[in-house]
């Protein structure tokens, strides 16, 4: 039988590893031909290996001008995944300016210019998910800097699946709860951390990168033609409080 996703081309930002890893592996299952763009580093490369001919890999800094040009130049893709991002926790008051110039441009710059470079080329049935997370949604402490981006990222959204609503094209999000990545590695090592996480999910338990993958699947296919400007929450009843 051929997969949910059979001959589309889609693209993956932060792909190499966690969520964006699960992701590529997911669509490369349901027949799409995955493009993954990520940093180089080993992690890429066992990726390509992994899903060979399925996928390509572009070695690229997300907030630089190389993916943009190589976008400009490929064949339409299908699908676009913005999925790269950061955090760097930190209380309000001591928020640094590095930090705040990291996850704007990580968070919010570069997907809005990942995904206005790939909507100029997409035709009619194409969609973007970005990926944000619960905190898109709610407040939490240490955390303004990175909240404030994943609500842009949010609105992003729901204006893109407006505006492009007439050209065919579908814009949602997938906005998880904490999931245990490379990224959120160190957080959990702090004991009082990984129980307030705990307390927030109703469910009991962190999501996986492929229960996230899977929301991606069902966004990216026809069996969701008629959503659009959507969030799908994967928090475990985290927002439901």
């Amino acid at each position: 039988m051929p997969g949910l996703l059979e001959g589309k081309r889609a693209l993956v930002t932060g792909a190499s590893k966690g969520i964006g890893r699960a992701i590529c592996h997911a669509l490369a299952a349901e027949g799409a031909h995955v493009t993954g763009v990520a940093r180089a580093s080993n992690e890429l490369g066992s990726l390509s290996a992994e899903l060979g001919q399925a996928f390509d890999p572009w070695p690229y800094d997300v907030t630089g001008e190389e993916v943009l040009t190589r976008i400009a130049a490929a064949p339409a893709f299908d699908i676009l995944i913005n999925n790269a991002g950061t955090n760097r926790p930190e209380p309000f008051t001591q928020a640094t300016d590095a930090a705040l110039d990291l996850m704007l441009d990580l968070n919010v710059r570069a997907p809005f210019r990942i995904a206005r470079a790939a909507a100029r080329k997409m035709v009619r049935g194409a969609t973007i998910i970005h990926m944000t997370s619960q905190m898109g949604r709610v407040g939490s402490p240490n955390r303004t800097v990175y909240c404030m981006t994943k609500h842009a990222l949010e609105g992003l959204s729901k204006a893109m699946a407006v505006e492009l609503a007439p050209a065919g094209i579908r814009v949602n999000c997938v906005a998880p709860t904490f999931v245990k990545t490379p990224m959120t590695e160190t957080m959990f090592a702090d004991p009082a951390f990984a129980a307030f996480v705990e307390r927030m999910i109703p469910m009991g338990e962190l999501a996986t990168a492929e229960q996230v993958a899977a929301a991606v699947v069902y966004l990216a296919s026809p069996a969701a033609a008629m959503i659009t400007g959507h969030s799908l929450l994967i928090d475990g009843g985290w927002t439901a409080q």
